[in-house]
């Protein structure tokens, strides 16, 4: 029994010294391995991790063993492509690539001159009329205007004229004008009673009426006269009984013009028949129109 309990003392005290000497190997490693591990980057603490733990490397995936066949075939030195190599963002870096300048082109001279201008396109066609609107309110009445200028007289246009004759007329040899003695009308004196012709001052058109009383057993001849032209005549033959004859027209009278009455020269007695106490002898006148009125 003594025998016993001593060599399992002594086996007790080989193992605790065994211990021990484990205890102080491992703390002379860490001392000696540490700082180199804490210098060793991340990547190859991990390799040699997997490396002392001896774990079976991991099965190749599609990535790997494209590479592995790139690298069995990789190109000849001369066709080798130059090895692209990673840089950090912030580390300035040449461009791998020279940059091509972007051609500039002058506009100035591919515009060319201004060309004719063309011709002008039909009109188009009108668009629908839009509905009325609503009518709006009355406005505030105005002020009263300022009277206008007054206006020219001028623009009443009037000339009118009858005269008469109370004596008897005789004529055989020579034309004679018939000159009358009594105005019934004389409108601006237009009508001179001294050479018997009516002057023309408002250019327009001119009723005219000649009346005169014949004489038995002789002729009457007259004219109704436009300046030296002959316009119109009043004729009766030779008859035992006296009458009254009349004539009348119309005429387009320019300013200056003068209508007047002519006796005329046959060759048989003409005479006009008249009295101091009855008038048989009128010439009458008036404006129709004047010229310038539409």
């Amino acid at each position: 029994m003594e025998s016993r309990a001593t060599s399992a003392a002594g086996q007790s005290g080989k193992m605790g010294s065994g211990v021990q000497g484990l205890v102080l190997g491992c703390c002379l490693l860490l001392a000696f391995w540490g700082p180199v591990l804490s210098h060793m980057p991340r990547g190859q603490q991990d390799l040699q991790e997997q490396e002392g733990t001896q774990k079976p490397p991991p099965p190749m995936d599609h990535t790997e063993r494209d590479e592995d066949k790139q690298e069995k075939h990789s190109p000849s030195p001369e066709e080798e492509l130059p090895a692209s190599r990673c840089f950090r963002c912030c580390d300035p870096v040449a461009p791998m690539y020279q940059a091509i300048p972007v051609p500039q082109i002058n506009i100035t001279i591919l515009k060319g001159e201004k060309g004719d201008r063309g011709d002008r396109g039909l009109q188009g066609k009108y668009g629908k009329t839009g509905s009325v609107g609503a009518r709006g309110h009355i406005g505030p009445k105005g002020q009263k205007g300022s009277m206008g200028a007054p206006g020219d007289r001028c623009k009443n246009h009037y000339a009118a004229f009858s005269v008469g004759r109370k004596k008897p007329l005789h004529s055989n040899d020579y034309y004679q004008t018939v000159v009358f003695d009594t105005e019934f009308v004389n409108l601006y004196g237009h009508f001179n009673m001294f050479t018997g012709r009516f002057y023309c001052y408002v250019p327009g058109i001119y009723f005219f009426s000649l009346n005169v009383h014949t004489w038995n057993q002789k002729e009457t001849y007259l004219h109704i006269m436009r300046n030296t032209e002959e316009v119109v005549i009043l004729y009766a033959q030779v008859s035992d009984r006296s009458i009254m004859q009349s004539q009348s027209l119309m005429l387009e009278l320019r300013e200056q013009d003068e209508v007047w009455v002519r006796l005329f020269k046959g060759e048989r007695e003409n005479a006009i028949f008249s009295d101091e106490f009855d008038t048989y002898i009128t010439f009458s006148g008036y404006l129709v129109k004047h010229a310038t009125e539409p």
